[in-house]
């Protein structure tokens, strides 16, 4: 895959939930492969990075030697316009900057996702949430379930780029159609099976009330949150 072009504003709204600052922009670069020496090999096109320890992606700090290159090398990545694999609380995922048209369209194709079903978005501070979205909740309930294990669905400001949602071993296959792939072990328990539920969606655009889109791994506590401490009601049809 040729490098996407450079996209300018905002640079960074998915690396594993990291929030990344801004600085000179990268440049697109052919895949290469770093790595330890290991077993396990990554299919030409991206450059692998593997972080120190396994599975432990919300216990490690970004200071621990292995992090520093990892981020860096992401925002160089992301602000390069290119598509880049990232660990998160639940499950591997592609990431891309939200404010690039080509990137976006790469994620969709590569994929295969219907332009239908949206992307999510990570940000830095639960402060950009009411940059992007039209939020009508309390702002401890947001501090409550951000960072973590959830979704969360709202209606869309101005603010987000309208080629974003229009309408609204993890995928190797496509390690040759990517620029980096970041390598944080296994996430989460292998043996219980909650660990592949991926996060908690929940639909938060109703005053007052609350709608599971997605179970997920962390619909007890977030249910418990919604309900006991701010009082919201499950919308019909909600899958409780």
């Amino acid at each position: 895959m040729s490098p996407a072009r450079p996209c300018k504003g905002l640079r960074a709204a998915v690396a594993a939930g990291v929030g990344l600052s801004e600085g000179p922009p990268g440049s697109a670069r052919s895949g290469r492969l770093l790595r330890p020496p290991g077993p396990a090999a990554a299919a030409p096109g991206a450059r692998l990075l593997r972080l120190p320890g396994s599975g432990a992606v919300r216990a490690a700090s970004p200071e621990r030697a292995g992090w520093t290159e990892a981020l860096r090398a992401a925002v160089a990545e992301l602000r390069a316009g290119a598509v880049v694999a990232v660990p998160t609380d639940t499950l591997y995922g592609l990431a891309c900057s939200a404010r690039c048209s080509a990137a976006l369209d790469a994620v969709y194709r590569l994929k295969g996702r219907s332009e239908a079903k949206p992307l999510a978005v990570c940000l830095g501070r639960v402060a950009d949430v009411y940059r992007y979205c039209h939020v009508r909740v309390p702002e401890g309930l947001l501090r409550d379930l951000l960072p973590g294990p959830v979704t969360l669905v709202m209606e869309r400001s101005e603010g987000l780029s309208k080629d974003l949602n229009p309408f609204t071993p993890e995928f190797q296959d496509l390690w040759p159609e990517l620029s980096l792939v970041i390598d944080g072990g296994p996430i989460g328990n292998g043996q219980s099976p909650e660990c592949r539920l991926g996060s908690t969606v929940i639909d938060l655009s109703v005053p007052g009330k609350f709608d599971i889109i997605r179970p997920g791994c962390a619909l007890e506590r977030t249910t418990a949150v919604l309900q006991q401490k701010y009082g919201l009601l499950p919308s019909h049809g909600s899958c409780l």
